[in-house]
């Protein structure tokens, strides 16, 4: 097996973690708060994670020198997770994972007034392209926009900022490091919440926090594997796998069909997400030298 087909394996594993992690946190926002969602998946992933640096290199990979950095990181990836367990609340599985890939199009964009990047004319043109498909899948003013749709493009937003910050910042810091404290200050400030929102969990939930945790570090570790074997460009397109995932399960335990309108957008958002990626692989075989 060449090296990037096991990185599209360890990408499609890592997406699989995600889409049953989602499907968890959806199934328990029935009886329990986001904010609880979010206190107990990062309660499950700190010890995981401390685990997984003690063998990648010892725990003092997970000193640092930007507590600053990593407590904005965190406040911005706990709106991330409380947006987006509250979109899967209000949504259907599928329809809250097509405009959860909205997020690469908000990376793309922000990354010009935050990181001073340049976006070529034809990211750009596949951007737009993107956000119409997310227009389609939200449709503003129909029956499909309401808070789920809104909290959905917020999580998305969120996520966006957190990649940012880990392209400006992840070079100065330590992977573990950065994976553990936006584990770490979700789970701080969630706690301080749980007095107004807590519902005592019954035994299958404790079980479900448990799994979603698990599945949520598996996801990292998996992903993070995949772009070691794989370019980015050819491990990052079987992000959309998800999709199908999302499908399944929605109609597996919510009787869930996604309307043709969701479908349609979706491709548009898929379509977005592929170009942009040849784009980018295309560019980059370019500018490397010939030998």
């Amino acid at each position: 097996m060449t090296a990037s087909l096991r990185g599209i394996g360890y990408m499609c594993i890592g997406v699989l973690f995600l889409a049953l992690g989602d499907a968890i946190s959806k199934w328990l926002g029935e009886v329990h708060s986001p904010l609880e969602i979010v206190f107990f998946r990062s309660l499950v992933a700190i010890p995981l994670v401390a685990v997984l640096a003690h063998f990648g290199g010892g725990l003092r990979t997970l000193g640092t020198r930007r507590p600053g950095v990593h407590l904005l990181r965190g406040l911005i990836y706990t709106g991330t997770m409380g947006f987006f367990v509250l979109g899967l609340t209000l949504l259907p599985l599928a329809e809250a994972t097509a405009i959860a890939f909205v997020a690469p199009l908000f990376v793309t964009l922000l990354s010009v007034p935050l990181l001073g990047e340049r976006i070529a004319r034809p990211v750009m043109a596949a951007s737009l392209l993107g956000f119409i498909g997310v227009v389609i899948v939200v449709r503003p003013g129909g029956a499909a926009f309401n808070a789920g749709a809104l909290s959905m493009v917020a999580a998305a937003v969120c996520y966006a900022l957190t990649m940012i910050t880990a392209r400006r910042y992840g070079g100065r810091e330590n992977f573990w490091a950065l994976v553990f404290y936006i584990s770490l200050i979700p789970m701080l400030l969630t706690a301080i919440t749980l007095p107004w929102v807590w519902q005592t969990p019954q035994p299958w939930h404790w079980l479900g926090f448990l799994v979603a945790g698990v599945f949520g570090v598996g996801a990292t570790g998996f992903i993070t594997l995949a772009f070691r074997y794989a370019p980015a460009a050819i491990a990052a397109p079987f992000d959309y796998t998800a999709l199908v995932w999302a499908v399944l399960l929605g109609w597996w335990f919510w009787g869930e069909l996604p309307d043709l309108w969701v479908l349609a957008g979706s491709v548009l958002i898929i379509s977005s997400g592929l170009a942009i990626a040849y784009y980018d692989r295309r560019t980059t075989l370019n500018r490397r030298p010939s030998t």
